[in-house]
């Protein structure tokens, strides 16, 4: 009776995966279709500075201590670095991390669909070297940042 359903479950993933195999191959699932907007040139970007203006229509930032972030002095891999970070901002209209020496320094990026979201993220980044972590944020037409420097003692992403 095992083998059966086994059997089943087999040629039900198999005509599935080959469904799915056709529907690509035809041009009806595109990635572009499946995935999400994302802003490319930020990502390629190679400067902090124009991937800020990439992200946000400026480069121009003001330090603040309404940022905070939250990440480990040293990190013993750079390859898996977790980082948080919160604001007290109002109106945010985006958030951004970025690794200053990374060869992309844009790690990740959230855009706000409605003005009143939280500000909070928490994710894991890689970082090539020791390096001052960013935190960005978009408020009121304005970009806020903080700092924090982490130390790196095995290589992340190939810097």
């Amino acid at each position: 009776m095992k083998t059966a359903i086994d059997r089943r479950r087999f040629l039900k993933g198999a005509a599935s995966t080959g469904m799915l195999a056709v529907a690509a191959a035809a041009g009806l699932l595109r990635p572009s279709t499946v995935l999400a907007a994302w802003p490319k040139s930020a990502f390629e970007s190679t400067r902090v500075d124009s991937a800020l203006q990439s992200l946000f229509g400026t480069s121009g930032t003001t330090v603040t201590d309404k940022i905070s972030i939250l990440a480990p002095p040293i990190a013993e891999n750079g390859a898996v670095v977790n980082v948080s970070m919160s604001t007290s901002l109002d109106n945010i209209e985006g958030i951004a991390i970025l690794v200053e020496k990374n060869p992309n320094p844009l790690a990740t990026h959230m855009k706000a669909v409605k003005n009143n979201i939280q500000g909070y993220l928490k994710t894991r980044i890689k970082m090539g070297k020791t390096s001052n972590v960013i935190a960005a944020v978009k408020s009121g037409g304005k970009v806020y940042v903080a700092r924090r420097e982490v130390k790196v003692t095995m290589g992340g992403c190939g810097g």
